[in-house]
């Protein structure tokens, strides 16, 4: 009689390979954007650092003045360390409150930072473009 011997074959098969492949794949679109997204946000960090610099600008303004101003270069804050926000703009002021915002440039283009800040209700920080 003969004996049938089975031989143990090690390896994978391909189809084995190609499912662990489309799995890596799918992991990796997902993660790459949720990566981008957190680097977005990230930039945008600096452009509510900038926010806060002029927030407390306004404030030593305010305290002098009894108001706030529109003119930036009375407020002195300079951004020239910052990579992606590097000027700012205050589109409204009065002795209640104003609204600061600055836009980003380079890899942070489209990004949006605007802060909202009146003497009752505190700074508000708003994003776009993330």
């Amino acid at each position: 009689m003969w004996k049938k011997v089975r031989r143990s074959r090690k390896g994978f098969t391909l189809v084995e390979l190609m499912t662990v492949v489309i799995i890596v794949g799918v992991l990796a679109a997902i993660s790459i954007a949720i990566y981008r997204a957190q680097v977005k946000k990230a930039m945008a960090s600096e452009g509510a650092a900038l926010l806060g610099s002029v927030l407390t600008a306004q404030k030593v303004y305010y305290a002098e003045h009894n108001e706030y101003t529109d003119d930036t270069d009375e407020l002195g804050v300079d951004a020239v360390g910052n990579k992606y926000f590097t000027s700012y703009s205050i589109t409204d002021a009065d002795a209640n409150g104003f609204t600061a915002e600055t836009e980003g440039t380079g890899d942070a283009d489209g990004i949006t930072v605007t802060m909202t800040y009146t003497n009752t209700a505190g700074a508000t920080i708003t994003y776009s473009g993330l």
